[in-house]
């Protein structure tokens, strides 16, 4: 590799750099790359970007490596470290101008010292604001607010050829409908203009258990429709005698002397006992964080996440759901794993590179697994059920959220569909 490029940063071939771009945090896919950009500015990728054209590079960016198969590694090529561009250029009211490596916890809590927030935020605030933009970003507040990439307002993007654009609906709308959710393929997204909303202080959240798959999904069908909630997610929860159980997980937001009116949000919904809690809107939207930074320290956070996320369609949810949960145990979940599932109305997702089924109402599916690090055989395992799922998904007219670096869902390496991966 040239050392001669005009850089601001490092182009690095060091062992430590190499084998930090080789592994993110699935832990599944290792490719090796022949370096890695340390950027220091926008110049930097254009840069970059010009050699790798040159040179038939494949040029990858990735910040806080977050994808779990392989999304931000650059097989033979070199991975745009985008760490260091972070800067939060920019905050009114309805608008934050921010680079593309800042996280979105850095996001929100520049935002809400201005009384504005996001209107979609992902579960988890520590991925780079390009990395979900890249994907398109789905969280509790997308029943009502879209994807995250429906929610932005321009971008700087450095094209392959190293040419800066800004786009918008209005200026380079074709490349602003490529780039959203495009992986990168398009260009690597550098700078985000995001629309923001305002803020409230306290966030109620409401859970609620069912035995019964039909009763949770009837209840979030209802609340779909209905909108009454801010935030709603669902989970299916394996039991210590192996049978699953479900959870309903909505919140509301209000700012003091206000209060929300718990009968009328919980309304006409399946018997079940509501657990109420209280908190601030900044500990709703970070209440990940605890539970992270234990994972870190006892050690699941490092091992394998061979994670599967499917779109899936109203009418055959519960098929699919019951199916794939029909064939998991605690050891192919994994000790700290979990599974997702909630509803997203179709009309809400209005990127064009975000592919989701065809009926009204869709569903997220995400089997979160965590897979021993010392036992290939557990993880093959898993990864072949995540393949058994993704086949079923798509027979059913579902489709991949967040696939394989190479077109594939991360399952046994069959291609599936065009989705992508965080960063």
């Amino acid at each position: 590799m040239p050392h001669s490029l005009p850089l601001e940063g490092v182009l690095s071939t060091s062992e430590a750099d190499l084998v930090w771009a080789a592994q993110d945090f699935g832990r599944v896919v290792h490719h090796r790359p022949l370096a890695v950009l340390h950027a220091a500015s926008r110049h930097d990728v254009a840069a970059v970007q010009r050699f790798a054209q040159t040179h038939d590079l494949t040029v990858v960016p990735r910040a806080q490596g977050h994808s779990t198969h392989g999304q931000a590694q650059a097989p033979g090529g070199i991975v745009l470290n985008l760490n260091h561009l972070d800067t939060v250029h920019h905050v009114s009211p309805d608008r934050m101008v921010v680079d593309a490596g800042a996280t979105w916890s850095k996001v929100v809590t520049a935002a809400l010292a201005h009384g504005a927030t996001p209107p979609v935020l992902t579960d988890y605030l520590e991925l780079s604001v390009g990395g979900t933009l890249s994907v398109g970003g789905l969280g509790g507040a997308s029943h009502r607010r879209g994807a995250q990439t429906d929610n932005v307002l321009e971008l700087d993007v450095i094209t392959p050829d190293g040419t800066l654009r800004t786009c918008s609906p209005a200026l380079h709308p074709d490349l602003f409908d490529a780039v959203r959710a495009g992986y990168g393929r398009h260009g690597v997204i550098v700078q985000a203009a995001l629309r923001l909303v305002p803020a409230p202080t306290h966030a109620r959240t409401y859970r609620l258990r069912y035995r019964h798959l039909p009763d949770l999904l009837a209840a979030q069908r209802r609340l779909v429709t209905d909108q009454r909630f801010d935030y709603l997610e669902g989970q299916a929860k394996l039991e210590d005698d192996g049978t699953w159980t479900h959870l309903l997980e909505a919140a509301h937001f209000f700012t003091p002397p206000a209060q929300p009116d718990d009968t009328r949000l919980l309304a006409g919904l399946p018997t079940a006992e509501p657990e109420i809690t209280d908190t601030t809107y900044w500990d709703f939207a970070n209440r990940l964080a605890d539970d992270v930074a234990l994972l870190r320290r006892i050690g699941p956070w490092q091992h394998p996440h061979p994670w599967n996320n499917l779109l899936l369609p109203d009418n055959a949810v519960e098929e699919v759901v019951t199916t794939a949960l029909s064939e998991v145990d605690r050891e192919g979940l994994g000790d700290s794993g979990l599974v997702l599932l909630y509803p997203i109305p179709r009309d809400r997702l209005r990127t064009p590179q975000l592919h989701v089924p065809s009926t009204p109402i869709i569903f997220l599916l995400a089997v979160l697994r965590t897979a021993p690090p010392d036992s290939p055989a557990t993880l093959g395992r898993m990864l072949e059920h995540n393949q058994r799922t993704q086949d079923l998904a798509i027979t059913s007219g579902g489709t991949i959220y967040l696939r394989s670096v190479d077109g594939t869902g991360g399952g046994n390496g069959t291609p599936v569909a065009d989705r992508a991966g965080d960063r």
